[in-house]
């Protein structure tokens, strides 16, 4: 299980922080200082807070809140597009159909707008509060996790994307290893968002996923 501080979850700002600092590649500059970052982390949710915006984390920093070894340097949030127009004070720097993405002070933050059904359904049925050292967070469950991650699948195999697709694959095993969630209640949720030919594609990944995790269940004896 992930680090913790007086039994709460780890600490958003140093995740953040840790995954820029050693970034093997400058994709780009460090903030001026971790203080900054600490007040930026903070000052988002405080904001989020103050404008009564309903909102779901996910992505890295939810996924390190339930298993080890995950960093990144993004916030990401399911927020509707109606709470997004409340907060001006993040600039959008990219929009993707119902990915758009933020800038926040020094912060980068990734949205899933609920326009898509399936965010909306993580952020209606599969998310739950936890206690991280800033605060206590509406964060996605594993199972939510697994929903986006299973979902996002096919279509990063068409783009070729082999990184993220180890990625998520990884995330995925952990996740199936850690919580042994029962799948198939997944995977109808998913076919009311997925093609038939998306669902195929899916089940026989998940199939080699679940084998993975059974090699490792046995040397693990």
């Amino acid at each position: 299980m992930p680090d913790v501080t007086d039994g709460r979850l780890p600490h958003i700002s140093t995740v953040i922080g840790n995954a820029i600092l050693f970034e093997p590649k400058p994709v780009r500059e460090l903030p001026m200082d971790f203080a900054s970052l600490v007040n930026d982390v903070s000052r988002l949710f405080a904001l989020l807070e103050a404008r009564e915006v309903d909102y779901v984390l996910v992505g890295g920093i939810a996924m390190l809140s339930y298993v080890e070894g995950r960093n990144t340097e993004d916030i990401n949030l399911i927020v509707s597009l109606s709470s997004l127009e409340k907060l001006p004070e993040i600039v959008i720097t990219a929009q993707d159909a119902d990915w758009p993405r933020g800038q926040f002070r020094d912060l980068r933050i990734d949205f899933l707008l609920t326009s898509n059904r399936l965010f909306d359904r993580v952020c209606q049925r599969f998310s739950t509060e936890r206690e991280f050292v800033e605060r206590a967070i509406p964060t996605a469950t594993v199972e939510g996790l697994l929903l986006l991650k299973l979902y996002a699948l096919p279509s990063l195999y068409r783009q070729g994307n082999f990184a993220r697709v180890g990625l998520y694959e990884n995330d995925i095993a952990t996740l199936l290893q850690a919580y042994r969630p029962p799948v198939e209640p997944l995977l109808n949720e998913l076919t009311q968002h997925l093609s038939n030919s998306d669902m195929r594609e899916l089940r026989a990944i998940l199939h080699d996923i679940e084998r993975r995790v059974q090699r490792f269940d046995q040397q693990d004896r």
